[in-house]
């Protein structure tokens, strides 16, 4: 990284136009000319010396940047947030698939009938209410003073009918709107949303959650969920690995096995959504490497969110990469009540997210007793804010060897 110089005057001509971008994710420089900047960063691009490097300036330092990591100023994106094609989907009848997670429906039903007494009198807000089925359940099970059931998309008009025939028009009310713009007649008690994604955050609709329970839930109110985790295990995933890779080694009698690193970048530079761990892949104890307090979390916090793990594996096999999941925790409004959580990890019954995939470039044979350690970034897009990175940083130390292997890491786009 180079300050102002003579370095910068025989990069910069007066000829070229100087032009503003956003650094998409981080990049630590790896030699003294190169620039180091992070996800969000504002670069001042002098010169587009060649396809992949840029001469740049960040904060009156120059050096060279990777033009990959950059993107031209938000200004020139028409829908950061490509809410017309977000709220299209879930105008469809894509709440099919949902209504019928029986694990997802239900733990929500089970929070309003165990918490029916203490909503009595309440004002109660769903948000992203979809067809109104939360809403329907209070109205139905519980005695709140009302319901704002809240929907941006257009089944909303389905709900307000939904509503009626299943008469509840009296407690229940259809607003539609976007969380941003929503006007409603007072502050609520309860603020209730089925807001999670793949690998919990995806799409981001919990920024939408956490701008509406800053301005619309009264103080001491509650959150459902109130709490969330991301949990992530080192898994075997032998019929991803030979359907994607060992495929082209004997294909027809023929040998096809060039296509391989095309395969690996094609298959495994991306998770895998929908994917369904057997238990008995897993190659050690689960744990959490994120947690998230509804009550206290901010929307900055959604930029980045980074944890740890140290898996010691439990069984012999092979580490073909990590399988991440979510679960989600509602606590009682009653004092010393117990709480409810619905978990979508393999051990639990599925439901539609099922579980994330993440597959390492080649697998590893690993022993009974060998750990494995590192860190996971889950990293906000700055342009388009319902899309993320996430980053696993991996190493392994051998039971018998005192230290561990050289760290490896892995970014996996996610991308609707």
């Amino acid at each position: 990284m180079l300050e102002m110089s003579e370095s910068e005057n025989i990069h910069t001509n007066s000829n070229i136009i100087t032009q503003e971008f956003i650094a998409l994710e981080d990049f630590n420089a790896t030699g003294a000319e190169q620039l180091s900047f992070t996800a969000g960063d504002t670069l001042l691009v002098h010169e587009q010396v060649c396809t992949d490097w840029w001469w740049a300036e960040r904060s009156g330092c120059f050096g060279y940047v990777p033009s990959a990591f950059l993107h031209r100023g938000v200004e020139d994106v028409e829908d950061a947030w490509q809410d017309e094609e977000y709220f299209s989907t879930y105008g469809t009848l894509l709440h099919l698939e949902m209504l019928s997670d029986r694990p997802r429906t239900e733990t929500y039903r089970q929070v309003i009938v165990s918490n029916s007494a203490a909503l009595r009198g309440k004002v109660v807000m769903d948000l992203g209410c979809g067809t109104g089925i939360i809403s329907l359940f209070c109205g139905r099970l519980a005695q709140p003073a009302a319901v704002y059931a809240v929907e941006a998309s257009s089944v909303a008009e389905h709900t307000e009918k939904l509503v009626k025939l299943n008469r509840c028009e009296d407690v229940v009310t259809v607003f539609r709107s976007r969380a941003e713009d929503l006007m409603l007649p007072s502050k609520v008690d309860v603020l209730v949303s089925e807001w999670m994604g793949n690998c919990l955050l995806f799409e981001f609709m919990v920024e939408s959650v956490l701008r509406v329970r800053d301005r619309w839930l009264k103080d001491g109110g509650m959150m459902w969920p109130s709490s969330a985790s991301l949990s992530l295990v080192p898994c075997q995933a032998h019929a991803d690995y030979s359907q994607k890779m060992e495929f082209w080694e004997n294909l027809y009698g023929l040998d096809f096995s060039c296509l391989q690193p095309v395969a690996q970048e094609e298959f495994f530079s991306k998770p895998k959504f929908s994917h369904q761990l057997d238990p008995d892949d897993c190659l050690s104890t689960p744990c959490n490497v994120i947690s998230l307090d509804m009550h206290t979390l901010s929307v900055s916090d959604l930029e980045k969110l980074s944890g740890e793990f140290r898996f010691t594996i439990e069984r012999s096999g092979t580490l073909h990469g990590f399988t991440a999941w979510f679960s989600t925790f509602f606590h009682s409004l009653d004092e010393g009540g117990s709480s409810l959580e619905l978990n979508t990890g393999p051990h639990a019954e599925s439901t539609h997210w099922k579980q994330t995939l993440f597959m390492l470039d080649g697998p590893i044979g690993v022993e009974e007793g060998d750990c494995v350690g590192g860190a996971i970034t889950l990293q906000r897009n700055p342009i388009w804010r319902r899309h993320m990175s996430i980053t696993i940083e991996w190493r392994i130390k051998r039971r018998n060897d005192p230290t561990f292997c050289e760290e490896k890491t892995k970014r996996f786009p996610m991308w609707r």
